[in-house]
């Protein structure tokens, strides 16, 4: 692995490479959620970057600004969509400036990678783009304004934002013990051991300084949204058993993309711990449909597949 800082503005990220690149095989660029930093990836990036199976890949994570290793930028409202694509434009300007690269986002990193290939620049760096349960925050507020019943259905599942978008309230809940519930919570509802060393050590420190995502973004986009279509081709896996995130608003945003594929996972939220082997297929197998030459396209297994209707 290598290991560099990306200077983006007035923000330091923390950048992780594996492989390397080469005419045969892709760069991969991956961007995790909240509460999480891009160690999310770990075991999805592994299988990604393995030459065992076929060409491999060169797979770039980052922690997003202020999370983990990377240092906040000093600016105001440094949370909003527009900077935080604008730190995706500069990683993939560092790891990959000669060509084109598969972005990737789980959850707040779809949400970022959306608003990023929703922008002109993206078509130079840019072949394709996968979220991970991560939504459009146009398209949803565009869908919950024009449907009670998915303003409803999505409000429920979102109640825990109110929470998160105030802000001496949201610092107090961790600060005054919401880690060890929340490593509980991930047992009991994904199956994650909290003994395996996931969430890390700094959960409390990342969940703090990123949560502004949910205040300087959400209330905005609900009010006043601003569809836009994705500039390059979409690929948009579903964990079936999410709790956070309906299908019903991930499908909304298939009307704003040209060329729109889908498939599932048969996982929770955090599909690319639970399940990186299915998740690691997927996305390779998003890759290899916009590769420039001959891929490995892996076969799907029981807990993946591609919905036939999505398939052209």
């Amino acid at each position: 692995m290598k290991r560099s800082t990306v200077v983006s503005g007035t923000a330091a990220l923390a950048v992780t490479e594996r492989g390397t690149p080469t005419a045969d095989n892709e760069t991969i660029v991956m961007v995790h959620g909240w509460p999480d930093r891009s160690d999310l990836w770990d075991p999805v990036a592994e299988r990604l970057a393995d030459a065992a199976s076929g060409p491999g890949h060169h797979v770039v994570t980052f922690d997003t600004r202020g999370v983990g290793h990377s240092l906040p930028a000093t600016v105001h409202q440094p949370y909003t969509l527009d900077k935080l694509a604008s730190d995706i434009d500069t990683v993939i300007g560092a790891s990959s400036p000669d060509r084109r690269v598969h972005l990737v986002g789980h959850d707040w990193g779809g949400v970022i990678g959306w608003e990023y290939v929703s922008t002109d620049r993206c078509t130079t760096k840019l072949r394709s783009f996968t979220t991970v349960s991560g939504p459009n925050l146009d398209h949803t507020g565009e869908a919950m304004r024009s449907s009670p019943q998915a303003a409803v259905r999505q409000g429920c599942k979102s109640l825990y934002t109110l929470v998160l978008s105030i802000p001496i309230v949201r610092t107090v809940l961790w600060r005054l013990g919401l880690a060890p519930l929340f490593r509980q919570w991930l047992k009991l509802t994904e199956g994650i051991d909290p003994s395996g060393g996931y969430p890390g050590p700094g959960l409390v420190a990342d969940a703090i300084a990123a949560v502004p995502l949910y205040r300087s973004n959400i209330p905005r986009k609900v009010v006043a949204p601003e569809p836009r279509r994705a500039r390059v081709p979409v690929h948009q896996i579903v964990a079936t058993k999410d709790f956070y995130v309906s299908p019903s608003v991930l499908a909304c945003s298939e009307q704003y993309v040209d060329e729109f594929t889908r498939s599932e996972v048969i996982a929770g939220h955090w599909s690319p711990r639970t399940h990186p082997e299915g998740v690691a297929d997927l996305i390779a197998y998003a890759v290899a449909a916009h590769h420039n030459t001959s891929a490995h396209r892996p076969t799907l297994t029981a807990t993946t597949r591609i919905p036939e209707e999505s398939t052209t």
